[in-house]
């Protein structure tokens, strides 16, 4: 069974979509570590909502901050520290879909990052997003993940930019899962018709 890392280049990229896409594609279980705010609607209860087959298990929260801010500032304000031994994954003998918070860089304490969540055997899906600098995030993201010699893919959120993701793709070599539009709205149907999509690039 494979573990599947959902990072962006920053923050409101489509990182919560496509985890319930591939969550839907692999019928795999779901683990955020740790949500920061929108506790009455966080991520695992959106990518519930979304999933349709019922073999996928979602895991709870590691941490559940109060505040929608980085971790470190959010569990500040909720009076704790993170302390990544206290994340531990989910023992399933399913395959597993661990979503991240903001980039990789976010800090979870005043020593790690979201980077430090992710272990060496994780497959790692980058999702980036079209925006003025986002080719610098999607670069730096990629050339961290590369140097640590993660297996690594991306999937773009969003309209079609043909030049930025052809120097992204000559700059890394990075192979391509799929893109992901700005749909009207996302629901049980459309996260299927994307997870039928995306299936034999993901196994």
């Amino acid at each position: 069974m494979n573990t599947y890392f959902i990072t962006g280049i920053s923050t409101d990229v489509g990182k919560t979509i496509v985890s319930a896409i591939l969550v839907e594609a692999l019928q795999a279980d779901y683990f955020k570590p740790i949500q920061a705010g929108e506790l009455h609607n966080c991520d695992t209860q959106k990518v519930q909502r979304l999933v349709s087959n019922a073999k996928s298990v979602f895991h709870p929260n590691s941490y559940a901050l109060q505040t929608p801010m980085s971790p470190h500032a959010a569990a500040e304000l909720d009076k704790i520290s993170v302390d990544l031994k206290k994340i531990k994954r989910p023992k399933t003998k399913n395959n597993l879909v661990i979503e991240g918070a903001g980039g990789l860089m976010v800090p979870l304490n005043n020593s790690e990052t979201i980077l430090d969540l992710i272990q060496p055997k994780d497959k790692v899906i980058v999702v980036s997003r079209h925006y003025l600098g986002s080719i610098n995030h999607t670069l730096l993201t990629i050339n961290t993940l590369q140097t640590k010699g993660f297996d690594l893919a991306l999937i773009y959120s969003g309209d079609e930019h043909k030049s930025t993701e052809s120097i992204i793709k000559k700059m890394t070599g990075v192979s391509v899962i799929g893109r992901i539009n700005d749909e009207p709205y996302f629901d049980k149907n459309v996260i299927k018709e994307y997870a039928e999509n995306f299936r034999d690039k993901l196994i």
